[in-house]
């Protein structure tokens, strides 16, 4: 008894050990999240990020300071799909039955069927992952002015009320001799979007991906975005908007270029 015991305390303080070692750095759908500012964490090394400045065998200077987090990303299949289509499906039954409807009668027969399609679709950003669309379209390019893809149309979950939140999104990035194709900013939007969402933290994971895939001089995202659970309930203020920002790098340390920005997308 006594030895099972000791067993189960060395236990108890291994697994304490392992998690003081690694620290308070979370991961929030795909980036590094911690005390500090997720751009600030993830390109740290992990010996710069534990204090040693010691670089682990492998490690090569500026790519192994970025952490790729955006690279693995997908948490869901096709395959989960299909094989979650039945549960979500009983489930809008039940929905049904609760609100007092008959989900026998001829009007909602498909109904929770036609609502669980929709559910996925509405939230397949679950499904992609940055890389597949990023990979093919970034280019070596002598060209360090501002990049700016503005009113890029955006349609997003709440995951509060699980009701919809749409606007549009601006971004814009000074480029360090890497651009994107422009259509591929949309695609990152639409990645991230069309997931259960708050406002705040979709203008952040797409500034951070950029910075991540690019590594450019800095990155600026403005979301401007009507939320249908202050509109449809709550408060139900009609004309409210809520506007979101995230500047990473020189759009953040730099006034003019940060001033630059949000005069152009305003123009």
């Amino acid at each position: 008894m006594e030895r099972a015991k000791l067993r189960q305390g060395e236990q108890e303080d291994a697994a304490a050990a392992a998690a003081v070692a690694g620290g308070e750095q979370h991961s929030l759908n795909g980036h590094c999240e911690g005390g500090r500012s997720k751009v600030a964490r993830c390109r740290e090394s992990p010996g710069e990020a534990s204090g040693s400045g010691a670089r682990t065998p492998g490690q090569s200077g500026h790519s192994s300071s970025v952490m790729e987090s955006w690279k693995e990303e997908r948490t869901r299949s096709v395959e989960d799909n299909e094989m979650s289509l039945p549960s979500i499906a009983a489930a809008y039954t039940t929905i049904l039955r609760g609100l007092g409807e008959d989900p026998q009668r001829q009007g909602l027969l498909k109904t929770p069927w036609r609502a669980a399609t929709a559910m996925q679709f509405f939230t397949k950003g679950y499904q992609e992952k940055i890389i597949d669309v990023l990979n093919d379209a970034i280019f070596d390019e002598d060209h360090d002015e501002m990049v700016i893809v503005k009113d890029i149309d955006m349609f997003s979950m709440c995951e509060h009320h699980l009701v919809p939140i749409f606007g549009r999104v601006h971004i814009g990035y000074l480029p360090n001799k890497r651009v994107l194709g422009l259509s591929k900013l949309a695609r990152i939007v639409e990645i991230y979007s069309r997931r259960l969402q708050v406002q705040e933290r979709l203008t952040k994971q797409i500034a951070v991906a950029i910075t991540e895939a690019l590594q450019p001089a800095g990155v600026g995202v403005v979301i401007e975005a009507t939320h249908m659970c202050m509109v449809m309930r709550g408060v139900q203020k009609m004309n409210s908007k809520t506007v979101t920002s995230t500047m990473l790098g020189v759009f953040r340390e730099d006034p003019k270029t940060r001033d630059e920005f949000l005069t152009l997308i305003r123009s």
